[in-house]
């Protein structure tokens, strides 16, 4: 498939947090939202859990993933790079 019939799918850049599970990493991303009454800036973390096929991320690292069809119940993601 060339590259303009694919849709446009979501990415995020974030740390994995969980390498454990085989073929499988969690990772946490980060967002700074501002709180709508009191204007403070607050940091919130979401985990996803994405799909690495050849286990090659490691806890801590920075990596980004996009969204993909389901692969299993929690799996909606998979692994694009390893950033560092």
């Amino acid at each position: 498939m060339s590259e303009d019939n694919q849709k446009h799918r979501k990415e995020r850049q974030g740390e994995v947090v969980s390498n454990k599970a085989d073929k499988t990493i969690v990772v946490r991303v980060k967002r700074r939202i501002r709180h709508p009454l009191y204007k403070k800036v607050i940091t919130q973390y979401k985990k996803f859990h994405a799909h690495d096929p050849e286990n090659q991320a490691q806890a801590g690292d920075q990596v980004r993933i996009q969204e993909c069809r389901p692969i299993s119940k929690l799996k909606r993601w998979e692994l694009v790079e390893v950033v560092s």
